[in-house]
């Protein structure tokens, strides 16, 4: 007996050895830790090269606005060949658009990448890429790849999701006016449990599918549509395609859009998509205002068809201080900051070291744009 408690001493002194080893190491090297998160969240699905490298790395120059001091750090680590321009003016960026080999998106004009003939990457800082799918001399120049932050903003995003749902089921706001007026007092109408209830979430993408598992966990029966194949996880019960919406929308008590801004998706919630939701259905649109007509979703909230919606999002916005919608009691909106958070940070961080990386290296890039799909 005492030879096995050594035994397992041994095991148990050797693993916890391990492990300090392995926490120094990242310690040491953080991009370690970073590459790995930065693999988990990008996607290879139309990964492609910019810029081919021999033998001999090219010097290479990429433009963006900022950049901390860590992640400068850690650039210069992995990606030694790429010079690292921060803090020009679009004036002063495109007076220097021939040095540019990269760019953040934000320098994407029309005549910057006119006179930027040495460009072959502009990367989105957002996972929706719908005001740049205008420019023709992006959209239109095969050489020129585009990456976006997809998968990046999950999580706050369907935290903030769920949040907004949460103060209008629960009667928030109306306690939360109680509070400023130091008033102990019930009523606010009947809250609403989320347990069993059903959620569509329409773009079951990265954020999407952060939302699902969220709403899984309050006990929601969840079901979904994506236009791809994938395989979707275990507790999506039942995946539509986009022709399904209409069939779709009588079962959901919630509604959520998750889909990028498209031609496709466009007004993609419109009169007659309102008139088929379940009466006293949630609406929660963290995708793209245009998405939703919003006269229709008006006539729905003022009618009772919509017992509510959660806004992050809305056309037009910014929203004028005289809009209608600012007066609806049944409606919650934030403008446009869902994704904010400190993991959003650490994520879009590593995607930005890794995809550099891979920019010095010639090899292919992640969260490639489909520039003709528009995601």
């Amino acid at each position: 007996m005492k030879q096995c408690y050594g035994n397992w001493s041994v095991v148990v002194l050797f693993s916890l050895c391990t492990l300090l080893f392995i926490s120094d190491t990242a310690l040491a090297d953080p991009s370690t830790g970073s590459k790995a998160l930065a693999e988990k969240l990008g996607s290879l699905r139309n990964a492609r090269v910019a810029i081919k490298m021999g033998d001999t790395k090219t010097q290479l120059t990429y433009f963006t606005s900022s950049i901390s001091e860590s992640e400068r750090a850690q650039l210069a680590k992995v990606a030694p060949n790429v010079r690292i321009v921060t803090g020009l003016s679009k004036k002063e960026a495109l007076a220097r658009a021939e040095e540019a080999h990269g760019i953040n998106a934000r320098y994407a004009s029309p005549e910057f990448l006119t006179k930027a003939t040495k460009l072959r990457w502009v990367q989105v800082s957002s996972a929706g890429v719908d005001r740049y799918l205008g420019i023709k001399p992006l959209m239109e120049n095969d050489k020129l790849v585009l990456s976006n932050n997809r998968a990046v903003h999950g999580p706050a995003i369907a935290d903030h999701a769920m949040a907004m749902l949460l103060s209008l089921t629960r009667n928030l706001k109306y306690y939360a006016k109680n509070q400023k007026q130091a008033k102990w007092a019930r009523g606010g109408g009947e809250s609403i449990a989320l347990q069993g209830k059903t959620m569509l979430v329409v773009g079951l993408g990265g954020i999407g599918t952060e939302i699902a598992q969220r709403a899984n966990g309050f006990g929601m029966k969840v079901i979904g549509t994506r236009r791809s194949d994938r395989p979707s996880p275990d507790y999506v019960k039942r995946v539509g395609k986009p022709k399904d919406l209409l069939a779709m929308l009588p079962e959901a008590d919630v509604v959520v859009l998750a889909v990028p801004l498209t031609d496709e998706t466009k007004n993609m919630l419109n009169t007659a998509a309102f008139d088929a939701m379940k009466p006293g259905a949630y609406l929660i649109n963290i995708a793209r205002g245009k998405v939703v007509n919003t006269e229709a979703m008006l006539k729905a909230l003022k009618s009772g068809r919509l017992a509510g919606a959660c806004l992050d999002v809305t056309d037009p916005e910014p929203l004028p201080a005289n809009h209608e919608l600012w007066k609806q009691a049944n409606v919650i909106i934030t403008p446009h900051i869902a994704s904010r958070s400190e993991v959003t940070n650490k994520r879009r961080s590593a995607l930005l070291v890794e995809n550099m990386r891979r920019f010095g290296a010639g090899e292919p890039l992640l969260n490639v744009v489909d520039k003709k799909a528009g995601y």
